[in-house]
C-alpha cells in the first residue's frame, strides 16, 4: 500500500487529479479506460481539477468509461441529493468531451434492485474490469455504502444504511435523518478491490481514526477500508490532518518513501 501525504486538502486533490490524468493519458489499450468514481465532499476538489485539465486540452475523456460507486434507492435523477444529480452538477456537466453513453450510475428508481445490481456487475466485467477506482471513506471506514461488518468479498447489491450514516447525511436533507433514504444500491468491497488500482482520498481530522485503521489496523469487516491492505495496487492520498492517529514510525516511513511526491 502506498500512502501519499500532502500538506492540505487542495494539494491532496491536485496530486490525485494528476495521478488519474496520467493514467488516462498513458492508456494505450484498444479498449476504453474504465474509471470508478465516488460522491461526497472528498472528491470535489479532484473533480474541479480534472475538469480544468479537460477544458484546457490537457486531458480527454473521449475514451473513458465511468462507473459510480452508489446511489440512493428511491431518489429520481432530478432530486438534488441523488448521486446522479451530484455527479453531473460537480463533474460530468463540466467536461467538454465526455460521452453520456459512457457514464454508468446505478438506477435508484429501479423496480428490480437486485437485477439492477447484477447487471451493473456484468457491465463492469464486459469492459474487462475497472482500471482505477477512486473513492473516499466514512469516519467509520466504510467504502461506498459498505457499512461496518459488510463482507469484504461483497459484490454490488442493496445496502441498509445505519442510523449513524443517515444522521451524518441528514445535513443534505434539511437535517432530518428520516428524510435520508434507508437503503442504497452500492458496489461491494470486492467490486472495488477487484479493480486494478484503488485510489482512496482521506482528508480531515475526523477521518484520522479511519486512516489509522486502514493502514495499521487488522484486516477486518469491522473496518471495510482495511480490505485495501490486501490489494497490490492500493493508494491512499491524504492530508496532514488525517494523519493525527498514525503512529510516528508509520508517518515518518510514508513521508520518507514518498517524499518525491510532495508538492
Amino acid at each position: 500500500m502506498r500512502v501519499v501525504i500532502q500538506d492540505n486538502y487542495d494539494k491532496m486533490c491536485k496530486w490525485a487529479a494528476n495521478y488519474i490524468a496520467a493514467k488516462i493519458n498513458n492508456h494505450k489499450e484498444d479498449r476504453p479506460f474504465v474509471l470508478g468514481l465516488p460522491t461526497g465532499s472528498s472528491p470535489i476538489g479532484v473533480y474541479k481539477e480534472l475538469a480544468r485539465m479537460n477544458k484546457a486540452g490537457e486531458l480527454s475523456f473521449k475514451n473513458v468509461v465511468t462507473f459510480n460507486m452508489d446511489e440512493y434507492l428511491g431518489l429520481p435523477h432530478e432530486h438534488d441529493q441523488s448521486y446522479w444529480y451530484f455527479m453531473h452538477d460537480n463533474f460530468f456537466d463540466h467536461l467538454v468531451d465526455m460521452d453520456p453513453a459512457n457514464i454508468n450510475i446505478l438506477n435508484g428508481m429501479t423496480d428490480d434492485p437486485e437485477g439492477e445490481c447484477a447487471r451493473y456487475e456484468e457491465k463492469i466485467a464486459s469492459y474487462g474490469g475497472i482500471d482505477l477506482f477512486m473513492g473516499g471513506i466514512g469516519v467509520d471506514g466504510h467504502i461506498a455504502f459498505n457499512e461496518p461488518f459488510t463482507s469484504l468479498a461483497s459484490r454490488t447489491g442493496v445496502r441498509n444504511l445505519t442510523t449513524d450514516t443517515r444522521i451524518v447525511n441528514s445535513r443534505f436533507f434539511g437535517n432530518d435523518p428520516e428524510a435520508v433514504p434507508a437503503q442504497a444500491l452500492s458496489v461491494g468491497v470486492g467490486t472495488v478491490t477487484d479493480s486494478k488500482e484503488v485510489l482512496i482520498l482521506i482528508n480531515g481530522h475526523n477521518k484520522a481514526k479511519a486512516l489509522a485503521e486502514t493502514v495499521e489496523g487488522s484486516v477486518s469487516h469491522k473496518w471495510t477500508c482495511s480490505a485495501l491492505q490486501m490489494h497490490n495496487g492500493a493508494i491512499i492520498a491524504c492530508d496532514e490532518a488525517a494523519c493525527d492517529e498514525l503512529t510516528v514510525g508509520a508517518y515518518k516511513y510514508f513521508l520518507d518513501i514518498e517524499k518525491k511526491e510532495r508538492l
